[in-house]
């Protein structure tokens, strides 16, 4: 049988040195060996904020202005009424 493994999520920040630096205490009791995996963004990645705004501005979606294509209205649909 294969060794089971438990994840936590910690998060830290790579200083200078190239070491990792954690923001809390890791809720192990050491000496113990672990396995370490590091997810990090790349500089060049865009945040959500960013994302919106290109995709309004990419000329891929004129087409949505084209009268034709705005074919609902608020008057259509039937409103949600959540209240029980």
């Amino acid at each position: 049988m294969g060794t089971t493994l438990t994840a936590i999520e910690l998060r830290g920040t790579v200083n200078e040195r190239h070491q990792l630096q954690l923001d809390d205490i890791i809720p192990i009791s050491g000496p113990k060996r672990v396995r370490v995996i590091v997810l990090y963004s790349s500089d060049n990645e865009c945040d959500e904020h960013e994302w919106l705004q290109a995709g309004a501005q990419n000329p891929a979606f004129d087409y949505l202005h084209d009268p034709e294509e705005d074919i609902y209205s608020v008057h259509d649909g039937k409103p949600i009424n959540n209240k029980k």
